[in-house]
């Protein structure tokens, strides 16, 4: 089942997300009840493949900037998810700062053979990333091409939005990304994963 921090649910949910935005910012606490409906499942896939078991501490504290100082955002739904992705992307480097902890990629070997069905090309390679296996597979990435990717499949940001979180470039943030997704779909090519094997996380059967 899809997650609705895949980019194009994401994407489908702008306008609603930004009607809801605005009501939210007059002090409506029902509509930022769904702010957080739409926002929280890509922030907290964001978030697992930069800090993994603590990306809901992590979280929480991004929702309390995010709350403080709401009224402050200016934009669309879309602009929404940028500028809450930057808070969380602080929130995450503090976090790690603080507990000088560094992604590895010890302990994936296992993980690589449980995920759904390994495409040759990127973009297919990306529609497994809503796993948990998959954003371990992520953290594994080098920074840079770990981030592009989780902004631009999990969060669903596009180019240029991606790159104003990051403070990069798009043409930096693009190739970023096309590494990371070319290094995750030659690991599961590797590894002989079949599409037979899609929807049976977990199952032996």
């Amino acid at each position: 089942m899809g997650q609705g921090g895949e980019p194009r649910r994401a994407q489908a949910y702008d306008g609603e997300l930004g009607a809801a935005v605005a009501r939210a910012q007059d002090g409506d606490e029902a509509a930022f009840a769904v702010v957080y409906r739409l926002v929280q499942p890509g922030l907290l896939g964001y978030l697992r493949g930069m800090v993994g078991d603590d990306a809901e501490d992590v979280a929480s504290d991004a929702w309390l900037e995010i709350a403080r100082d709401l009224r402050r955002f200016k934009g669309d739904g879309a602009g929404f998810r940028g500028w809450s992705a930057t808070i969380a992307r602080h929130r995450a480097l503090d976090h790690l700062r603080r507990q000088r902890v560094r992604p590895r990629a010890s302990a994936l070997e296992q993980d690589l053979l449980d995920l759904p069905g390994p495409h040759t090309t990127h973009d297919q390679a990306l529609e497994s990333i809503s796993t948990e296996q998959a954003l371990e597979m992520v953290r594994a990435l080098p920074r840079e091409q770990a981030e592009a990717v989780l902004l631009r499949v999990v969060v669903g940001l596009d180019g240029p939005a991606a790159a104003r979180v990051l403070g990069k470039r798009p043409g930096a943030v693009r190739t970023a990304a096309y590494r990371g997704l070319k290094r995750l779909a030659g690991q599961l090519a590797e590894r002989g994963v079949t599409d037979d094997g899609r929807g049976t996380l977990g199952e032996s059967k």
